[in-house]
């Protein structure tokens, strides 16, 4: 048994409740495969910016060879683990997240989607690095076809004249987006010496367009709903989890709205989550879309470039509200 102290906890958050979070039960379930799927993905990103998309075309045995590929990685030993980062951004990193003091009980490994850009320490992730690679690859594509057709539901639900208007950025070949494979190993000596629940990965919004989650059937994902509560998502492996991003929020001028989220790590059960996060080119100008705006209606938010947000999220700390620089004053 490993003895830990009270100045291992030090580093990280824990969240102690007087009442346990409940399940959320209202969960949106959207059928992609439902005639009315548009109109369901509309209402979800108002009221919550987050959604569960079942009957999406992703191949199961595509899902669960990568997650049975990232466990073993995550099993290796440390020092082989650490050939692969520090992340400068991709790579692997431990417990660090970001370079503004946030922690949590993770580590991950964060590869480019562009395969235009690579990177070397991704070539040595495992001992056949090859079949780590064709699974991400098989992964990433099947989930992008995906969330391409998400988005364009959602511009039809949106009745906007050009469908592509939300995919086009993602399709780009200078899109700007990433993955993200997260592991949150079982914490039961920390959780007993806390007397909470040691968060994993701490509340934030994703600042790109949208993330499209898929994680093992271990609890954890919490949502923060508009009145400021914190409920928990019942976990489910045969799914996806659909979040608006921050920039998706400005692009319909505060229509969808950009989820809080946070994870906590588990006392007894490891936690593996695969994220899509998919971002616009780094020279895309991010603004509210005209048509999407009423007679007389002003914009929410200054115009500004992918790169400009991207810039700013990255030097601030998780919880910070990062879209705040980007609004408009009264007379702007």
């Amino acid at each position: 048994m490993v003895v830990l102290s009270q100045l291992a906890l030090e580093p990280f958050s824990v969240i102690k409740t007087c009442k346990p979070i409940g399940l959320f039960s209202e969960i949106p379930v959207i059928d992609l495969t439902d005639p009315h799927a548009k109109t369901l993905i509309i209402k979800a990103c108002e009221e919550f910016g987050f959604f569960k998309l079942v009957n999406h075309g992703v191949p199961m045995e595509v899902m669960t060879k990568l997650e049975a590929l990232a466990t073993n990685f995550f099993n290796l030993p440390q020092p082989e683990k650490d050939k692969a980062g520090p992340p400068n951004p991709f790579g692997y990193g431990n417990k660090k997240i970001g370079p503004n003091g946030d922690v949590g009980w993770v580590e991950y490994l964060l590869l480019n989607t562009n395969p235009q850009i690579s990177s070397q320490k991704t070539s040595i992730f495992q001992e056949n690095p090859q079949i780590f690679r064709s699974a991400v690859e098989d992964y990433i594509l099947a989930v992008k076809r995906m969330a391409f057709e998400v988005l364009e539901l959602m511009a039809d639900g949106l009745e906007i004249e050009s469908r592509n208007v939300f995919s086009r950025l993602l399709r780009d070949d200078k899109s700007d987006s990433c993955f993200r494979l997260n592991h949150y190993p079982p914490c039961s000596e920390l959780q007993a010496l806390s007397g909470g629940n040691l968060i994993g990965f701490g509340e934030h919004t994703d600042p790109q367009i949208i993330s499209v989650l898929r994680s093992n059937n271990t609890s954890g994902l919490q949502i923060c709903l508009k009145e400021g509560t914190w409920v928990s998502v019942p976990p489910d492996q045969t799914s996806f989890f659909i979040n608006v991003g921050d920039a998706l929020q400005v692009m319909t001028n505060g229509r969808f709205r950009s989820v809080k989220h946070r994870v906590l790590a588990d006392p007894l059960k490891p936690r593996i989550s695969m994220i899509f996060f998919g971002g616009p080119p780094l020279s895309e100008k991010i603004a509210p879309l005209p048509s999407l705006m009423a007679e007389r209606e002003g914009s929410l938010y200054k115009e500004f470039t992918w790169f400009e947000y991207k810039r700013s999220a990255y030097k601030s700390r998780l919880a910070d509200y990062r879209l705040g620089l980007f609004e408009k004053t009264a007379g702007q």
